[in-house]
């Protein structure tokens, strides 16, 4: 160890210690401990639980998706956000279960008394005991919980002081503390997981889309496997990402030497432009009318999910794309669109299904304006025909240059 880290240890030892968050250890088993560097270029303490976690058997509470969040907000014009202090340190180990997550040291080996970050089970199982001590007001529709991180909101003021007097209340309760710092209340414009949340529109954080054009070319897997991850992380605001994607995870699968061509560079280039432009999703109102357009390519399908704004104009709700396997690359175009279409009504079928207004589908293959009016179908088409039988939904047929978004996503 350097010295600068022979130093963070002793303090990271010596808080944790009199907290009681960790104590000596005589275990037969640990796992390696390390540090890496911070932003701000001090060390974060890690622990190496990558063994543990082979063998442990996975919690599978699911964590919440950020289109679950997008289902709440509708109306919602108040927000307070609130960062929960110590994270996983809240919940305690088993006793008896301690020993098995102990680290080692230059100073010896050391067990936690409660949850690190590291365990494959600390997500699913903090954020199953934050649902648990907020299940009342959770099914009030009155917050959004991820992990340590509570989002509450409201349509006016008044309303959201309750709640947020009902939250504080329940964190009391359960000797739970806030980040002062982190906190912010009433307010019209929040950042929450990333994204900038106002009234009817999300955004992505302009922070995190500050260096995207100076991202450089990747040279490595790795390298390549970072900018993906990034791009995955916002896909749902970006039109027809699987397609533009498609040759950069081709890339990523070979066993080929590296080679960067032409069309890896044109894909990452696009995808840095099309982030960089910030473009804002609107917040579903499942009252109004959807208009869903689709549009395939020979190797992946796009969908945008549209809806008319304050001002009258569609704004998209979100995107989603899908690239084709093997054998859906070998359908014909007639097939490939309207399977588009099906993945379109799966993706927003929460939506769609029971809505009541018709849904209008605009895709630029003429045909599929008569597709439920054909009487010889095949019996994948067959099939797709029932799914379709579901939804109160009409296809339209609009030439390409006649839809908003069909540029972007062919």
């Amino acid at each position: 160890m350097t010295p600068k880290e022979e130093v963070a240890l002793d303090k990271f030892l010596t808080e944790n210690l009199c907290k009681g968050y960790i104590c000596p250890s005589k275990s037969p088993m640990a796992s390696p401990f390390f540090f890496v560097d911070k932003k701000d270029n001090t060390l974060r303490p890690c622990q190496d639980y990558h063994a543990l976690n082979e063998g442990t058997i996975k919690n599978a509470y699911p964590l919440p998706l950020i289109g679950d969040l997008m289902d709440k907000l509708r109306g919602a014009k108040y927000f307070t956000k609130l960062d929960l202090q110590s994270g996983y340190n809240n919940i305690c180990i088993k006793e008896g279960d301690q020993h098995k997550a102990t680290f080692k040291t230059i100073c010896g080996l050391f067990e936690p008394t409660v949850m690190f970050f590291g365990l494959c089970n600390s997500p699913a199982t903090f954020q199953m005991f934050m649902n648990d001590i907020f299940q009342i007001i959770i099914t009030e529709e009155a917050i959004f919980i991820y992990m340590d991180d509570i989002l509450i909101f409201s349509n006016n003021l008044e309303d959201l002081h309750r709640k947020t007097n009902q939250v504080l209340n329940v964190l009391q309760e359960n000797d739970l503390f806030l980040k002062p710092e982190k906190c912010i209340f009433e307010v019209q414009e929040v950042k929450f997981l990333g994204m900038i949340i106002h009234p009817d529109n999300i955004h992505m954080d302009p922070v995190k889309l500050a260096g995207i054009q100076q991202w450089p070319e990747p040279h490595t897997i790795k390298q390549l496997h970072n900018f993906l991850g990034f791009c995955n992380f916002y896909c749902r605001f970006i039109p027809n990402y699987s397609s533009i994607a498609y040759p950069l995870n081709e890339l990523t699968r070979t066993n080929e030497p590296w080679k960067w061509n032409e069309l890896w560079a044109n894909a990452f280039t696009t995808l840095k432009d099309l982030f960089s432009s910030q473009p804002a999703l609107l917040i579903p109102d499942k009252t109004k009318p959807f208009i869903l357009e689709t549009d395939a390519s020979k190797v992946a399908s796009g969908a945008v999910l549209y809806q008319a704004n304050s001002n009258g104009d569609l704004q998209p709700c979100g995107f989603i794309s899908e690239a084709f396997g093997p054998a859906q690359q070998q359908y014909k175009v007639y097939d490939q669109e309207l399977l588009g279409i099906i993945w379109g009504l799966t993706a927003w079928r929460h939506y769609l299904l029971g809505t009541p207004h018709t849904t209008i589908i605009w895709c630029d293959h003429k045909d599929l304006s008569y597709f439920r009016a054909a009487h010889r179908l095949t019996p994948c088409q067959s099939h797709w025909n029932l799914f379709l039988s579901q939804f109160d939904i009409s296809i339209t047929h609009k030439p390409g240059k006649d839809i908003p978004g069909t540029n972007s996503l062919s």
